[in-house]
């Protein structure tokens, strides 16, 4: 088993391949040396910060901190989906409900089916890579909604004018939103081993386990982002559309 050996000298050479990335943004013009630098710092120190929270609650195992943990991470996720729903109200709390529920269900399974343990090193890491995807998902079927929404106002009035409630003038636009939202992770699926070698398989045979077997836990992952992007989208859609519309049953 070879062992990966990152020292502080490999980070530090490792990192001037972000020059790389800062020199094309300057020389095409791009603008985005600022936020490169910033989003790298921040990277840094949140990762580090984030690390020395794991190793002590790695180390006291306790269940209490480990779902206050996990609460941290679905309450976040549904802060930052919040900030891609442009019109939409309530937007935290349809996310944080979403979110909340989709990781809670593909956790539950996941316990229950003996795949993963109830111990923070497997449930911290595997929340945040559910609730992480679900908060693209969700942010993905915001702007879908917010987009067709306004580019398609007058099918849905003309809808409205028929005679149809506001969840049948919407439908088509509920579930374009939905397949806009899982698009990613059904295209990761598609191609997983083909193109892309995904974070858990790759860390796994980094870490020197049997690629068989590190492909079994990445069906897993498969499986599990799949199950939380779909539930995530489809609560997050049938109840964010109604932001849409006024009292009295009105497209805004």
């Amino acid at each position: 088993m070879h062992n990966l050996q990152v020292s502080n000298m490999t980070l530090l050479l490792s990192g001037l391949l972000v020059l790389i990335a800062l020199l094309l943004s300057y020389r095409q013009r791009i603008g985005l040396e600022k936020d490169m630098i910033i989003g790298v710092i921040r990277a840094v120190i949140q990762l580090f910060i984030v690390g020395y929270v794991l190793k002590y609650l790695f180390r006291v195992n306790n269940v209490w901190l480990t779902l206050a943990m996990l609460l941290v991470i679905i309450i976040n996720a549904a802060w930052n989906t919040k900030k891609r729903a442009d019109h939409i109200s309530h937007a935290f709390e349809i996310s944080l409900l979403a979110i909340f529920a989709s990781t809670g269900v593909t956790l539950g399974v996941l316990v229950i089916s003996g795949s993963i343990k109830f111990i923070p090193a497997q449930m911290i890491p595997i929340t945040g890579m559910i609730a992480s995807n679900t908060m693209v998902a969700i942010g993905l079927c915001y702007r879908n909604m917010n987009q067709s929404f306004a580019d398609q106002r007058q099918q849905v009035l003309e809808k409205l004018a028929l005679g149809a409630d506001l969840h049948l003038a919407s439908l088509s636009l509920i579930k374009a939103a939905i397949k806009t939202g899982m698009s990613p992770t059904i295209d990761s699926a598609k191609t997983v081993g083909l193109v892309s070698l995904p974070g858990m398989m790759s860390g796994l045979i980094f870490a020197g386990v049997d690629p068989l077997r590190a492909i079994q836990y990445q069906i897993m992952v498969t499986f599990m982002l799949m199950s939380a992007t779909s539930i995530g989208s489809v609560i997050a859609c049938y109840l964010g559309y109604r932001s849409f519309y006024n009292d009295q049953k009105q497209l805004l």
